[in-house]
């Protein structure tokens, strides 16, 4: 039996999901606001409403998935809104609101199971001094946490789990950025710039090649 958290803001108070009422799971239904996750019940499973409102609940799974919450995201919606789905919204799976209990039962199992085996599986990189958590989206210089934004700690990460590689700016912008991203090369030379300020000591992690780009400079700790 597994806790399930349902955020709807549906009127009347009805299930957003109508198969979970013959399934034997516990659940809760809160409304799909941002304040009310602060105080929101521990759950397995958070089911994102998204049958009326796409755009807000876009919001919320975004909101959910870069906080760093732990329970696996199940987004509801009709037909008609997995046209609008993408993998920028971070949910780990659909279902329709159509979907009987057989089926939404199998997607729980299936969710919960995914995010055990990924628990299980150590996300940290640790190299020349630096430890990298990418579950977190944290990193430690010597036990000391780094002030980082989102796409400094993607740049470092990425950097570190490619030693001694060379990459060009444009490389790093298709790698680190992504390939609809408009602006120019100077981005790159800027963050890596703020990350060698905030490694400190450590700054020469980030090596220059002249004309070409950037690398990590690992070093044998041993």
């Amino acid at each position: 039996m597994a806790q399930l958290l349902v955020l709807s803001s549906a009127p009347g108070g009805s299930l957003a999901l109508p198969a979970l009422e013959l399934l034997s799971h516990r659940v809760r239904q809160i409304p799909a606001q941002a304040a009310q996750l602060a105080n929101a019940p521990a759950a397995d499973v958070v089911f994102v409403d998204g049958r009326t409102d796409l755009a807000q609940a876009k919001a919320l799974c975004r909101i959910l998935d870069t906080t760093g919450h732990e329970a696996p995201i199940v987004l509801i919606v009709t037909e008609g809104g997995l046209t609008a789905v993408t993998s920028e919204w971070g949910v780990d799976d659909v279902v329709l609101v159509a979907a009987g209990p057989a089926e939404v039962d199998a997607r729980i199992r299936l969710v919960i199971g995914r995010a055990a085996a990924a628990a299980s599986v150590d996300t940290s990189v640790q190299t020349s001094g630096i430890t990298i958590d990418e579950s977190s989206y944290s990193a430690k210089v010597g036990g000391r946490p780094l002030d980082l934004t989102y796409k400094e700690f993607q740049l470092l990460h990425f950097l570190a789990t490619h030693p001694s590689r060379v990459f060009t700016r444009e490389q790093l912008l298709s790698e680190v950025w992504g390939y609809d991203y408009f602006g120019g090369t100077r981005t790159v030379d800027v963050h890596v710039r703020r990350l060698r300020a905030k490694l400190g000591d450590l700054e020469q992690l980030i090596g220059t090649v002249r004309n070409v780009g950037y690398r990590f400079n690992a070093h044998d700790e041993s």
